[in-house]
């Protein structure tokens, strides 16, 4: 089967975090979590927002974002945050972020780089298919470092009884496994609008003007420049 009949993101190029100040989460993911900083700049098309990207590894970033008075939204426990990878948050909030360490040597190195910074961690647990473990960063972040241990068998951890729980049937479980390959063209048109489906929020009548706008014109007025400062 050809890959343009089965398009899939090939893993994640950013994850962008909301700071309250971005030059402390800068300090902490590179200082404790070894990631170098690559980027700052002005956040594009966004006034007055800052943007910050670290190298996590040669394909993906964890980005900073700060807006003006982000510092006057509280940080909420249980509607905001979760506090720890055991509580609630509200739903489409991240209740906890994991990052990878190759193995449990790198997983336990990670540990005592943390520790050496003075946060504290809990851990490593064993989670059968991974080991982790737990600590807090920045504006009550959630954070996890997990090394794989084995490879997970859908066999073995698809559970049936929590697929019962999840209102998923025995048929859709199988669809969930084997997604069906994209059976269109390319340049797919846009959707008419469908209030049921998951949307971007915008002013409404921007938004609509936004969907009824061909790609390439979009395209064309959301070009911005090159790195800020010159080669």
């Amino acid at each position: 089967m050809s890959e343009q009949s089965r398009p899939q993101p090939s893993g994640i190029h950013h994850i962008a975090i909301m700071a309250s100040d971005i030059k402390k989460h800068i300090a902490f993911f590179s200082e404790v979590m070894n990631f170098p900083l690559v980027a700052l700049f002005d956040m594009h098309g966004v006034p007055g927002g800052l943007h910050a990207f670290l190298r996590m590894n040669d394909h993906s970033f964890f980005s900073i974002v700060q807006l003006p008075d982000v510092g006057k939204i509280p940080v909420t426990l249980g509607i905001t945050h979760s506090g720890n990878g055991a509580l609630p948050s509200a739903a489409g909030t991240m209740q906890h972020l994991a990052f990878r360490a190759d193995d449990r040597d790198s997983l336990l190195a990670m540990r005592d780089r943390i520790r050496s910074h003075g946060v504290n961690v809990i851990g490593p647990l064993d989670h059968g298919f991974c080991h982790s473990i737990y600590f807090a960063g920045p504006d009550q972040m959630t954070l996890e470092v997990a090394a794989p241990a084995t490879a997970v068998d859908p066999k073995q951890w698809i559970d049936p009884a929590v697929l019962e729980k999840a209102g998923i049937s025995a048929a859709e479980a199988e669809a969930y496994k084997a997604p069906a390959p994209y059976t269109g063209h390319g340049n797919e048109p846009q959707p008419p609008y469908d209030p049921a489906k998951p949307h971007m929020v915008y002013p409404p009548e921007m938004y609509q003007a936004m969907l009824k706008t061909p790609d390439d014109v979009i395209a064309r007025s959301a070009k911005f420049p090159g790195p800020p400062v010159p080669a």
